[in-house]
This record gives structure tokens, C-alpha cells and sequence, in this order.
């Protein structure tokens, strides 16, 4: 998420976001596959889900081309929870509660630790839905603040409530506020910063654990394991994994300022773009071939460029080095991720404005999402920047159960396959989880 982001206000608001005519056809295929074969999947996550416990929540930006729909990003700290439809907030609300009794089945309280930035009015938005959330679920919750402020603040919020943050003070190995002593604390600042002293050594439980912040984290490992995992789901339902799941390439060892790691840069590139033209050839798609380039670690869309050549990766200008020489809290950048670039056929309405869905999950429950539209951006460009705006999904169902009976094409049929490619981003998340923390929720 960015800041300044709000929901959008368009006179095509109530339309559902339309694929291009020309790749109805490929999506119908895979939506098909899918659908088809919707109890393999299902029995297949279970499976998974027994093994390998899902995170605390996340949400997982999709993109759709027609003839591919995949993951591009995978947030283990999400924030746009004012963004969802909340007619299915008794779903969000069951969902809580069962992730809450898998963390920590005692938890009475929840204490909310967001991100530093706490003036961004569009994220504390987030923050207060998410409080209101807890408390429907049956939890007493407060808001702490990393920050030094000495005295509780109030933030008076766009949608006419009020938000408190509280000072948290650590009372032995136990983080309080206003002699509130939670059971679970939920974190919501992704520490691209690095760990926080605070947090260390703590009895509470802490979900997600602080090892999944992004100090620590690896894209190239989360959809390394995604591949993995789509390959043995793809040869399930008889598809092509392709369609599933974009090729990745890393870079390490890279300083844009210095200008090290260009050839290694410019080799990798040219060797994505040489693969997705073959596969492109292969399937008679007529499109250009795209790569993104991002930095491995970081959120909030910083960090990231686009390249049709290897001459878009030669020669950048200071301007263009500066942008790729740090991701959020200042973190250099000295890993990349070079990851095939999934074009976004998704428009909003008459005017065409790109659209990419987003899908929340709470524990392994898909609970809800949103269209991230752009105004001012292409199809082949990051909508997660600075004036992305959102439009809550507008399907009528839960994306939980497929309608069988329906065109695969259906929406509550399309958003039931964005459920399922979203939930192998979780289930990657979660072997990501495994590898950082031994499998088992943080008691810090």
C-alpha cells in the first residue's frame, strides 16, 4: 500500500472491471481447468494447510492477462482493511477468530502495532477497521505506537471516527499499554527498518512473527516457492503451470549508485525477456515482452522499475539510480528480483483505467479485496504507486465456493479462481514462514 490512498470516486464505480475481448478465450481455459476440477483443490490445500500452517494474514496483488493470472506481490503486513466490502465482515470476523485460537488459543486481548508513519489518515483508517474487527471478534484491543509520544493520541479519521494510539512501555518480558497487558500482539509494521528492540524477548505471542518482516524476507525465495508449489497444483488440474506463475531471475550483489551489478543486470534481463518471447511464440501471443525489476526486500511499490530491452537496464540516469537505490525506511537496495511482467487487461469502466484485484486472507480463509485502479498508469506499469485509488470488489458472493453451474467466466467463478492463485501465494508465504521460524507462531 502507498500513502494517500482512498477509495475511488468515478462515475463508472458500480461497473465490474471487463478482460480485453481478445484474451476472454485463454482465461476461459484456465478458468475452466479451475472450475472443473474445483474438490482436487480443494482436498490439495487441506493437505497443505495440515503441514504447513498458513499466516496470521496477508494480501497478494494478482494480475491478469487472459492468457496468465498470477501473483506479483505477497504482503504478510497488509494494510487496506477499510478498503473491503463489508458485507462480509462476518466472514472476516470467523476467520479472526479461528487464526486467533491458532496462534494463541488463551488470547482474551490484542494489542495492534502499525507502522510508524501513523499521520497517513488512509492507514490509520486501515488500522481502526482492523481494531473494530478484533473487537467483533470477541477480543478487547488497543493500538500501540512505536513511536516516543508520551501520552495517548487521537487522530480524527476521513470517515468521521476516532483513533487512539497508546505508548506502549515493556513491563519485564511483557509489552503494555496503559497497564493493558495483551495476550497476542499483532503486528502490523512489516520492520522494513529492521527488528525493533522493543519486541525482543517478549512471553507474549507475536503474529506474524517479526522474522517475517521485510529485514528478512526474500521475494526471490517466497516465489521461488510459489513455482514449486503451482508446478505440483498445475500438474494436478492438467495446466500449464505458465499460466499460473510469472519466471523469476535474482541479481545480487548490485549498487545502482556505484553502478555495480550492471552486467549482471543487463545478462539476467536479456535472458528473461528471450524466455517469455519464446513462450509468447509458442502460445501465438502478439504482446511485448515485459520484465519488472525490484528490489527483494520492501514494500509500498519502491524500489521498482520496468524494462522491453536491456538497453532500459544500461545506462540509467542518476534519477533512475536514485529511485532504485532504496526501498521504505531508507533500506538499500542490494538485491534484485527480476520477475516476468504480467500485463494488467483488467479496465475500469468507459475510460479504461487498468485495474489488478488484490485479495485478502486471514488465516487460510480468502475474507475479501479490492480492484487497485490507476488512473495515470498503462497496462504494463506498477499500479501500486502514488495515486492508485480502489474500488471494493463488486461481486455479489463470498470467493470461497465456485458456482458449478455458471459460466466459468461468472464472477463469483472468476473471483473463486483469484481465490485459488491467492491462496498459493499464502501457502508459499507460509513455507516461507517454516524456513524463518521453525513452522510455529512467534512467542517472541
Amino acid at each position: 500500500m502507498t500513502d494517500n490512498q482512498s477509495a475511488l470516486q468515478l462515475d463508472d464505480i458500480d461497473q465490474t472491471p471487463e478482460l480485453a475481448a481478445t484474451y476472454c478465450g485463454p482465461l476461459l481455459m484456465i478458468e475452466s481447468h479451475i472450475i472443473d476440477n474445483r474438490r482436487q483443490i480443494e482436498a490439495w490445500f487441506r493437505e497443505q494447510w495440515r503441514h504447513t500452517p498458513a499466516p496470521f494474514y496477508a494480501s497478494v496483488d494478482l494480475r491478469n492477462a487472459g492468457y496468465k493470472l498470477g501473483p506479483v506481490d505477497t504482503n504478510l503486513f497488509p494494510a487496506g482493511f477499510n478498503n473491503l466490502n463489508h458485507s462480509f465482515d462476518p466472514l472476516v470476523v470467523h476467520a479472526i477468530q479461528s487464526a486467533v485460537e491458532h496462534a494463541c488459543p488463551e488470547a482474551r486481548g490484542m494489542l495492534i502495532i502499525p507502522e510508524r508513519h501513523t499521520r497517513n489518515l488512509y492507514y490509520l483508517e486501515s488500522v481502526a477497521t482492523m481494531a473494530d474487527l478484533f473487537e467483533m471478534a470477541g477480543f478487547e484491543t488497543r493500538i500501540g505506537s512505536l513511536e516516543d509520544i508520551e501520552a495517548p493520541q487521537t487522530f480524527d479519521l476521513p470517515s468521521g471516527r476516532q483513533l487512539v494510539q497508546h505508548p506502549i512501555c515493556r513491563v519485564g518480558r511483557r509489552i503494555e499499554v496503559d497497564g493493558f497487558s495483551p495476550c497476542t500482539i499483532v503486528l502490523n509494521n512489516d520492520l522494513s527498518g529492521g527488528r525493533e528492540e522493543v519486541l525482543e524477548d517478549i512471553e507474549q505471542t507475536v503474529v506474524p512473527p517479526t522474522a517475517l518482516g521485510w529485514w528478512n524476507r526474500s521475494k526471490f525465495n517466497h516465489f521461488s516457492h510459489y513455482q514449486s508449489l503451482s508446478r505440483e497444483l498445475a500438474e494436478l488440474i492438467d495446466l500449464d503451470p505458465w499460466h499460473l506463475s510469472p519466471m523469476i531471475l535474482d541479481c545480487g550483489q548490485i549498487d545502482f549508485m556505484k553502478r555495480e551489478g550492471e552486467a549482471c543486470l543487463e545478462e539476467k534481463v536479456g535472458e528473461m525477456l528471450d524466455a517469455i518471447q519464446a513462450k509468447y511464440d509458442e502460445l501465438e501471443i502478439k504482446e511485448k515482452p515485459f520484465v519488472v525489476i525490484k528490489a527483494d526486500a520492501g514494500t509500498y511499490g519502491m524500489g521498482v522499475m520496468m524494462a522491453q530491452s536491456t538497453e532500459d537496464v544500461v545506462g540509467l540516469n542518476r534519477k533512475q539510480r536514485t529511485r532504485m537505490a532504496a526501498s521504505k525506511d531508507g533500506r538499500g537496495i542490494n538485491r534484485v528480483l527480476i520477475q516476468e511482467g504480467i500485463y494488467s487487461f483488467e479496465q475500469l469502466g468507459s475510460n479504461g483505467h487498468v485495474a489488478e484485484p488484490v485479495l485478502y486472507m486471514i488465516d487460510r480463509h480468502v475474507v475479501g479485496g479490492f480492484y487497485r485502479v490507476h488512473t495515470k498508469k498503462g497496462q504494463s506499469e506498477n499500479l501500486n504507486s502514488p495515486g492508485a485509488e480502489f474500488v471494493p470488489l463488486p461481486f455479489t458472493q463470498p470467493c470461497v465456493l465456485p458456482a458449478p453451474d455458471a459460466s466459468p467466466d461468472s464472477d463469483q467463478n472468476r473471483l473463486y479462481c483469484y481465490g485459488v492463485v491467492a491462496r498459493l501465494a499464502l501457502l508459499a508465504a507460509a513455507r516461507e514462514q517454516q524456513d524463518l521460524t521453525g513452522g510455529s507462531s512467534e512467542t517472541a
